[in-house]
């Protein structure tokens, strides 16, 4: 088949290159010594330039929903910066798709994995005990995509797991897993997060009784080596049940494969937040959209300016 979704990403998995970290002025309250932090992960789809007053639109997200950190995808080069300079926050800005924005100062240059699909800073979340937080970013590869190779084309498992390596995710989060490494080892002192758009299902939502197109236990490499590393999905944390609460994140705006028209699109979560340290609790963690966004292509008018639903979770911090 001719995929079509995300036809527009010809360069979502381009190359982070170096970019500066702008400190702010303004960073906001110390939302961390109450003990709570709240975390974004969003992709901006293009930057925002899909929908009129992308970037308005974006603002008014960030002030409805308060998160204190957010990790960003789809930035094309410039949105963090927009985003931050808007809100007078801090930000670290990729010349690619990712980007970080923090109401608390960033205190460390970027690290970065190859290819530009992952990418780290380090932000002081507590200004009196100089707590800190590492905060990672990632935009794995699109295509192949694995729920259209399951849903569209019944292809055998081992045929999906060859494509999903194809696709590079499955690298790419191996590579994550390995820089990450010492991190996690360290998150009891330095809580560590990894949030992005992963173009992958979890392997703890395709189960034997939660089966999608005929498919039951599907171990989707992208969340697996990022689970098996020692990171916790905070969504499934909060909400253990996928049948229950599916949580979907893949798309607001593309119910049918077309937008408003083709075959019924597969609907999963596919965006994440992730976190290891026992300095970090789950209090909450959803899934949000403003609005009622029209499909595409007819999205140009929506309050909500991106494809995608974004996550949300509240830690408890201390």
């Amino acid at each position: 088949m001719t995929v079509t979704r995300r036809i527009f990403l010809t360069v979502a998995a381009t190359a982070v290159a170096a970019a500066t970290t702008t400190a702010s002025a303004q960073a906001g309250p110390d939302r961390a010594a109450a003990g709570e932090l709240r975390v974004l992960t969003m992709n901006l789809w293009h930057g925002g330039a899909q929908v009129n007053d992308g970037l308005d639109k974006q603002v008014a997200v960030i002030e409805k929903h308060r998160p204190d950190v957010v990790g960003l995808q789809e930035t094309s080069g410039h949105a963090a910066k927009d985003l931050a300079e808007r809100l007078g926050w801090d930000h670290w800005q990729s010349d690619g798709s990712l980007g970080v924005i923090s109401r608390h100062p960033i205190t460390s240059d970027a690290e970065t994995i190859g290819g530009g699909a992952g990418a780290g800073v380090r932000i002081r979340i507590d200004e009196s005990t100089g707590q800190e937080v590492e905060l990672w970013t990632a935009h794995l590869g699109y295509t192949p995509y694995g729920p259209y190779d399951a849903c569209f084309d019944q292809m055998p498992v081992d045929t999906i797991m060859e494509r999903e390596a194809e696709s590079g995710r499955t690298g790419q989060a191996t590579e994550l897993a390995e820089k990450l490494k010492g991190k996690i080892a360290d998150a009891d002192t330095t809580p560590v997060l990894l949030v992005g758009d992963f173009n992958s299902p979890s392997h703890l939502d395709w189960t034997d009784a939660n089966q999608h197109c005929g498919y039951g236990q599907v171990d989707w490499p992208a969340t697996k080596i990022v689970a098996d590393a020692g990171m916790t999905d905070s969504y499934r944390q909060a909400h253990p049940d996928p049948a229950a609460d599916p949580a979907t994140t893949w798309s607001p705006i593309y119910p049918n494969h077309d937008g408003s028209t083709g075959e019924v699109e597969p609907q999963d979560r596919i965006d994440f937040i992730t976190y290891a340290g026992s300095g970090l609790g789950v209090q909450d963690s959803s899934v949000i959209v403003d609005g009622d966004p029209a499909p595409y292509p007819d999205q140009a008018d929506n309050a909500w300016p991106t494809d995608h639903a974004a996550v949300l979770t509240t830690f408890s911090v201390g």
